[in-house]
């Protein structure tokens, strides 16, 4: 049974994330002035920490950060939401940043992603998973995944819910769906070979899609059905999927049925669209 305190193991990236508020998004050649910068934690993996926190959870990242001054200013992020860091940063390491441009105008967002720097791992140690109520991955760290994965207790009565945070594919999802219980995709997810329904059977209980402000489709093995966010004036959707897959974690950790973790996922993420900067959302949020 998961604990008062759900405990949640989030695998995969981190990055500094340099976010400026622009009156619009410059065209070719063009230069333009931000109304305002940020420097904050960003990446799949440990926003959704950050949010799995925010709600009351114990929250681990495995990752990779390093010594790199951006890694500092990540740190003290995920310190300042109560996210312990396991950093399987290899020596010289440097943590990738992506710059995000947010349209003041509509809350939209145009991302150019650091996350090309990948890391090579050596042998890395499995974190401790006794007491782990759920786990999320992002894919950009594979051998962390496989690694996590892997080493989970097998069998109905024991498997923990490993959620993946589908943004696009990575082959190491193909490698490990049959250990996957929770797929949630993005609109834009495009598999090789397979719609995302297609994916049940093949080891997910669940398969969600989502679309931004529109409904969230779902489908497991009997039903399927979507949920409607309610309409709100998005003002910053930086890191709202991310938020998404972190509340749906907390309700699977916290014994909501799929269905209902999903809607209150849906009502989180609504939540943080309408706060202006990287972590104001938080306390609407808490």
């Amino acid at each position: 049974m998961p604990s008062l305190s759900p405990s949640g193991l989030f695998v995969g990236l981190a990055t500094l994330d340099v976010v400026q508020l622009v009156d619009r998004l410059p065209s070719p050649n063009a230069k333009t002035t931000a109304r305002q910068t940020w420097l904050a934690a960003g990446g799949p993996a440990a926003v959704a920490a950050i949010t799995f926190a925010s709600l009351g959870g114990r929250a681990r990242l495995w990752t990779a950060l390093g010594e790199h001054p951006a890694a500092r200013l990540v740190a003290a992020d995920l310190a300042s939401a109560g996210v312990e860091v396991l950093d399987a940063a290899p020596p010289g390491f440097e943590l990738a940043a992506s710059v995000v441009l947010l349209d003041a105008a509509s809350g939209d967002r145009a991302v150019v992603s650091g996350s090309g720097h990948v890391p090579v791992f050596g042998t890395v140690a499995v974190p401790q998973l006794s007491g782990v109520d759920v786990v999320l991955v992002d894919g950009h760290h594979p051998g962390l995944a496989r690694t996590v994965v892997r080493s989970l207790p097998q069998g109905s009565d024991a498997r923990v819910p490993v959620v993946v945070d589908a943004g696009s594919h990575k082959p190491v999802f193909d490698e490990l769906l049959d250990a996957f219980s929770d797929v949630i995709c993005s609109a834009d997810y495009r598999h090789p070979a397979l719609a995302p329904r297609d994916l049940l059977g093949r080891g997910p209980e669940l398969v969600a899609v989502s679309h931004g402000e529109g409904p969230l489709e779902w489908w497991t093995s009997g039903s399927s059905g979507v949920v409607t966010p309610e309409p709100v004036d998005a003002v910053d959707t930086v890191g709202a999927g991310d938020v998404l897959h972190g509340a749906y974690c907390h309700g699977l950790a916290s014994g909501l049925g799929r269905p209902e973790a999903l809607r209150r996922a849906v009502q989180v993420a609504t939540r943080r669209v309408r706060e202006l900067g990287p972590f104001a959302w938080r306390a609407a949020i808490a």
